[in-house]
């Protein structure tokens, strides 16, 4: 049995160096900080006790990105804004004409923005 092991001592021939890594990160990316962006990284990084690029790399790995509003979230704001200037409207009318002659305009209206501000925060972020 001491044969075997010393065969096998002899076909592992050792490699002298470093280990290879498993990963190499060959690729960079330049970013521009401002001075206090700097800080604000360098300070979070050795709190987490990381140097500032290993910090940058799990953050960004963990970050979570929000696309811009879509097509159809885009025509909810202004809708939302166009409902909005027509109350503001009727609110005006209602203290010129009188208020009961504009309550089921008004109800009516807030009836649309409550509807619409159901289907924006159904489709939050």
């Amino acid at each position: 049995m001491t044969g075997s092991t010393e065969k096998e001592k002899i076909q592992k021939k050792r490699v002298p160096g470093r280990p290879k890594k498993t990963v190499s990160r060959s690729d960079f990316l330049m970013v521009r900080l401002t001075p206090t962006e700097r800080v604000l990284i360098d300070g979070r990084a050795k709190k987490a006790g990381l140097r500032s690029s290993e910090w940058f790399r799990r953050a960004a790995k963990s970050a979570k990105v929000f696309p811009r509003f879509t097509v159809e979230e885009t025509g909810w704001f202004r809708m939302l804004a166009g409902l909005a200037n027509n109350l503001n409207q009727l609110t005006h009318l209602a203290h010129v004409a009188g208020l009961f002659s504009l309550a089921f305009k008004c109800q009516a209206m807030l009836k649309q923005i409550e509807d619409l501000l159901t289907k924006i925060s159904r489709n939050d972020r």
